[in-house]
């Protein structure tokens, strides 16, 4: 859990300076021409220390907070000493990779620019989805629990039509490549994993 707290620790930090000062925030934030046309390619990385508002950095590391805790557990348990190594490889390539179509789609606009850890939470919330899916989520609106495997599914079909739709101003195509990443990451690590994904979800459906 150790890794979890640097994070939210280091993240947090760097998003209240760079909220009160914009020519940090603009340092750090994402702008694919800036790293196609001046090679920043830091940006890939040091966007996701930085947030547009305090509810989105809230939202961001509650999220974190809740579903990482237990997928460092889980990778401890998983890879042993490699764990630690394999959890921050999650989250850091989560960044990177949720990133990477934007920036192919956007490099040649100078006025294309995105903060925020999304990518990097999606990555961990969908590993977590992967290990146990059958885990209970739950929403203050919606007062049910649901299996994680449904919130999951319900989850990409939403991110991948809302970055189609594309009008509302949040990174909806980083929320869906960061949580293929973390599905993807984690088998690659572990195949098996996939074996007992398919065996709960039988399980829920009776099968």
């Amino acid at each position: 859990m150790l890794i979890t707290f640097v994070i939210i620790a280091v993240t947090s930090v760097t998003s209240i300076l760079a909220l009160n000062n914009r020519a940090l925030s603009d340092k750090l934030l994402f702008s694919p021409y800036m790293i196609s046309s001046h090679r920043q390619g830091y940006r890939f990385l040091t966007h996701a220390l930085v947030h547009g508002d305090w509810i989105h950095l809230l939202v961001n590391m509650f999220v974190l907070f809740s579903f990482g805790q237990a997928v460092e557990t889980y990778y401890s348990q998983l890879f042993l000493m490699k764990g630690a190594y394999f959890y921050t490889l999650l989250y850091v390539g989560g960044i990177a990779l949720s990133s990477t179509p934007s920036f192919a789609r956007y490099k040649a606009d100078p006025y294309y620019r995105a903060v925020g850890a999304s990518g990097a939470v999606s990555a961990v919330v969908f590993a977590s989805i992967l290990i146990e899916p059958l885990s209970p989520i739950r929403f203050a609106f919606f007062p049910v629990d649901i299996p994680a495997f449904i919130f999951g599914a319900l989850y990409l079909v939403y991110s991948a039509y809302m970055a189609r739709k594309g009008n509302d101003n949040i990174g909806h195509d980083a929320h869906f490549y960061g949580a293929v990443f973390g599905i993807v990451f984690t088998l690659i690590l572990k195949p098996i994993l996939f074996m007992g994904f398919i065996h709960k979800v039988g399980i829920f459906f009776g099968i």
